[in-house]
């Protein structure tokens, strides 16, 4: 896996929409992480490729306020279709709190929005 500059793409994401000069295609093993929540900012964004018995380091350079987006790239040898993650949440007492495992078809998607107990991509 390879991590980019996502404090970069944080701040150029939160002064461009995501609708159109952010599109990327998954099938390149790029895609754009949206936090489509109300309130929740989003702490971590962490990928498995065993199947969650071992996590990657996070993802974000920093935090994800609602509507903010980052763009995210696999390497070649870490883009199978078939990606497990897990986001991770500010909690009331500054820590992070861990939603569920997903699973998401890198291939099909384009985008991933992180939603108030929803997960879905395009």
């Amino acid at each position: 896996m390879k991590l980019i500059s996502l404090s970069a793409a944080l701040i150029f994401a939160s002064f461009v929409s995501a609708t159109g000069a952010l599109a990327q295609t998954g099938s390149e093993c790029v895609f754009t992480i949206h936090n489509d929540t109300e309130e929740n900012t989003l702490t971590g964004f962490y990928t498995s490729d065993d199947d969650g018995a071992s996590w990657s380091a996070n993802w974000l350079g920093r935090n994800m306020k609602p509507g903010q987006s980052a763009v995210a790239e696999f390497t070649a040898d870490t883009c199978a279709c078939d990606q497990v993650f897990q986001a991770g949440w500010l909690d009331v007492n500054g820590g992070e709190t861990l939603d569920e495992e997903h699973t998401i078809d890198i291939c099909e998607a384009s985008n991933v929005y992180l939603g108030d107990n929803e997960v879905s991509f395009d």
